[in-house]
């Protein structure tokens, strides 16, 4: 489909999601696991998270986009997405898009992630409920 020589590659996180991002110069398609953005993504609002990087660098109509995404749910995915395509534009020119994305906050990981269970709880913090007798 296209030429693994020349591709511009970023991994992208949020929450428990992982976005492994390749940039290859083309015309401003986005496939997500095999699939189109417009097709994978239902809200309005996920493909826009998705593609907010390139239309605040002005690059939306420069590259093809190729990404395969697995883990956590489709707001998670959309933010991984957007992390990984805005590492992936360091890759092509780090001097002048890195201020623009680092003052938006697109380089920054966001870990909030689900809080594991503990023994002897119910869930996470969520203690059992109390019986006096």
């Amino acid at each position: 489909m296209y030429d693994n020589s020349g591709f511009f590659y970023g991994t992208g996180r949020r929450k428990s999601s992982v976005a492994k991002v390749r940039l290859y110069k083309g015309s401003g398609k986005i496939i997500v696991n095999n699939r189109d953005v417009e097709d994978y993504f239902g809200l309005d609002t996920l493909k826009a998270i998705a593609r907010q990087a390139l239309v605040l660098t002005g690059k939306e109509n420069e590259f093809d986009i190729v990404c395969s995404v697995f883990g956590g749910g489709v707001s998670g995915q959309a933010g991984a997405i957007r992390h990984g395509i805005s590492r992936a534009l360091l890759q092509y020119d780090k001097d002048s898009l890195r201020l623009i994305l680092k003052k938006r906050g697109f380089l920054t990981r966001d870990s909030r992630m689900k809080e594991r269970k503990k023994y002897g709880l119910k869930a996470a913090r969520r203690a059992p409920q109390f019986s006096k007798r």
